[in-house]
C-alpha cells in the first residue's frame, strides 16, 4: 500500500497550489480519504475528508472557502486545491485513507498514510 503525496512548494502569500495523493495497493473506492497538515513546532491539524464514493466531503469551517478536497477514482487519487494561501498554511500536508469516518488529526487512527509534502508560504 503506497500514498504518495506530491505538489508541495514554495509560494508567496495569496497563491495557489493543488496537491496531489496517488494511491496504490488497496481498493480506492469506499474509503474516506483526508488531509491532514502539521505545522512547525505545532500538533497535526486535520483539514479535510471526502468519500470516494459518494463524494461527500467534510472541512473544517476554518479553511472553508480555501481548500477544496476532491478525487478521481479512475485514478486512484486525491486532492486539495489550495487558493489564497497564508503564512499560516505553511506546513506538512499528509493525506490519509480509513475505511470509516473519522475526522481527526491522529495519523495513527488511519489505515494508511503517506510520507508528507511541504508546504512553505512566505514572501
Amino acid at each position: 500500500v503506497q500514498l504518495v503525496e506530491s505538489g508541495g512548494d514554495l509560494v508567496q502569500p495569496g497563491g495557489s497550489l493543488r496537491l496531489s495523493c496517488a494511491a496504490s495497493g488497496f481498493t480506492f473506492s469506499n474509503y474516506y480519504m483526508t488531509w491532514v497538515r502539521q505545522a512547525p513546532g505545532k500538533g497535526p491539524e486535520w483539514v479535510a475528508t471526502i468519500h470516494t464514493d459518494t463524494g461527500r466531503t467534510y472541512g473544517t469551517s476554518s479553511l472553508k472557502g480555501r481548500f477544496t478536497i476532491s478525487k478521481d477514482n479512475a485514478k486512484n487519487t486525491l486532492y486539495l486545491q489550495m487558493n489564497a494561501l497564508e503564512p499560516s498554511d505553511t506546513a506538512v500536508y499528509y493525506c490519509a485513507a480509513a475505511g470509516h469516518y473519522y475526522g481527526g488529526s491522529d495519523l495513527k487512527e488511519y489505515d494508511y498514510w503517506g510520507q508528507g509534502t511541504q508546504v512553505t508560504v512566505s514572501s
